[in-house]
């Protein structure tokens, strides 16, 4: 298993990269790992300190496997705000798209918290899903417990997951890098009310950053829910809470169905 820890230790943006077979999502890379690389490289290429990462957007245009490079670029730099743009390249094309946007703290009299946390057991009480058939290969890189009877391709009529997730080695890694790889890994909810495997393509994720993780390496609950899906896409909306229940990210996504 080649662990996120040696990857980010050696990784270059702008030197040729093929991404390794256990961090794949068939002929791609799984959307997290590559949108954690695009995020260590705008940590890497920017000449300047960033504040917090507080939202972005992922576009997946393309495959991301073989002879990868990430391109940078600053779009905006403000007082309190840094807004980056991340291309990464492969074959001559653009196979992936983000939008960084980094910002500081601000004082505010607004605060509220409207989001409902799944009520679940500890991580030990659930068991290891293991070699089930619709786990994708680099699950190997995670320790991920199911908390609820709601499983993938299940044929439930609820398509909702949730699960405790964690890194298998995240030593010496931002912790915000972290909960990028760790907040995709969840197959997406709509796979719940499959009866048999059928193909998937995440097309987008966006996110927003709530808190910055206290420790990387704690388990993480996630939360992935489809709220609409029709004409073979579904539209689904994301949450991660750290062990303490603090909420830790919000996002949504759209995913093509081929079920």
């Amino acid at each position: 298993m080649t662990t996120l820890s040696k990857i980010i230790d050696k990784f270059c943006p702008d030197t040729p990269y093929s991404t390794p077979p256990d961090w794949r999502q068939g002929r791609t890379a799984y959307g997290g790992f590559s949108a954690a690389l695009s995020l260590q490289s705008a940590l890497k290429q920017t000449p300047f300190t960033l504040p917090s990462l507080r939202t972005a957007q992922f576009a997946f245009l393309g495959p991301v496997a073989d002879d990868i490079t990430f391109r940078t670029q600053v779009i905006r730099q403000g007082k309190s705000a840094t807004s980056i743009a991340v291309d990464c390249h492969t074959g001559g094309q653009v196979a992936l798209r983000s939008t960084l946007f980094f910002a500081q703290d601000r004082s505010s009299a607004i605060c509220h918290d409207l989001t409902v946390k799944p009520i679940v057991n500890e991580p030990g009480f659930y068991d290891s899903p293991c070699d089930a058939p619709y786990l994708p290969s680099f699950f190997t890189n995670f320790d991920v417990r199911f908390a609820s009877n709601v499983v993938p391709v299940s044929g439930s009529p609820n398509p909702e997951l949730i699960a405790w997730v964690k890194l298998k080695d995240a030593r010496d890694i931002d912790p915000q890098l972290v909960l990028l790889a760790i907040g995709d890994c969840l197959p997406p909810a709509a796979m719940a009310c499959f009866s048999t495997a059928a193909p998937i393509s995440s097309m987008n994720w966006a996110i927003d950053f709530v808190h910055t993780p206290k420790s990387t390496h704690g388990w993480f609950l996630l939360r992935s829910r489809s709220v609409f899906a029709s004409h073979g896409y579904s539209h689904q909306q994301m949450e991660a809470w750290d062990e303490d229940g603090q909420l830790l990210m919000i996002g949504t996504q759209t995913v093509a169905i081929f079920a």
